[in-house]
């Protein structure tokens, strides 16, 4: 398991978090280890996911994620 840093934009809210959360949840082997306003840490498999993809998830929730 891998561990990355998302710097996100344009959260600002206890929404922003729950959409995040749930978008980042809902991918195969990715674990988010802390959700908050502006950034997430996440643990991924590589093998099943990649970085990307996590990062375009957190963009189809609405948001704009880069890693650190």
């Amino acid at each position: 398991m891998k561990t990355v840093t998302l710097h996100i934009e344009g959260m600002s809210c206890a929404h922003c978090l729950n959409a995040v959360n749930r978008a980042l949840s809902s991918l195969p082997g990715v674990q988010p280890e802390s959700v908050q306003i502006g950034r997430a840490s996440v643990r991924y498999d590589e093998s099943v996911v990649d970085r990307k993809a996590i990062e375009d998830a957190v963009g189809n929730a609405g948001y704009r994620a880069t890693a650190e």
